[in-house]
């Protein structure tokens, strides 16, 4: 990693993990791989971000620990990429297997339970599929129709009011991190 650390893939530990590994990687993995619109990719950075703000307009009242959870629910992308699901599927259970083994190691790293809960989980992913909409309607050339059968049909009031930020990746990376920094100052 650009920190230094040696990150072993098949047996994470917290002590390898950086936040500024995760930020930097993410601010340079394009999630829909690359095929949107815009100047800029979009990444998985913008997007951990936008899930997390979703997050938190869906749970207000929601405890700082999961909405870092939320900020990092697509971390262990900084190193093994961000795959649509039919990929991901393909690949079978190892990359599920590797996914959760990072995932484990950078909550612990962060003071979070290895495995969050279920009931947090699904909130996160319920933030999650609005973020994938509002992509594919805004950024990656989905009709609402379609956007509303691969994800769900969604809040139009939430989302109306929430529009996609392409940005340069170090301003996402500086972004991410000072997000980080703040849920970590009030856990």
């Amino acid at each position: 990693m650009l920190s230094g650390r040696r990150l072993d893939l098949l047996d994470p530990t917290p002590m390898d993990i950086e936040i500024e590994d995760i930020a930097h990687g993410l601010a340079f993995v394009a999630r829909w791989n690359g095929q949107t619109k815009g100047d800029f990719a979009y990444s998985v950075a913008e997007h951990s971000l936008l899930v997390e703000q979703i997050f938190c307009a869906q749970n207000p009242k929601t405890p700082i620990k999961w909405q870092l959870a939320a900020l990092l629910h697509d971390a262990p992308e900084y190193v093994i990429g961000d795959m649509i699901s039919p990929v991901k599927a393909a690949v079978g259970p190892g990359y599920g297997a590797l996914d959760d083994r990072l995932t484990a190691a950078i909550h612990l790293r962060f003071g979070l339970p290895a495995q969050i809960p279920a009931t947090v989980k699904k909130q996160i992913k319920k933030a999650d599929k609005l973020s994938a909409w509002l992509e594919a309607i805004q950024i990656a050339g989905f009709t609402r129709a379609e956007a509303d059968k691969f994800f769900g049909k969604q809040d139009p009031a939430l989302a109306g009011s929430l529009d996609i930020r392409l940005r340069p990746p170090l301003e996402v990376r500086q972004d991410f991190t000072a997000r980080h920094r703040d849920l970590m100052a009030r856990l």
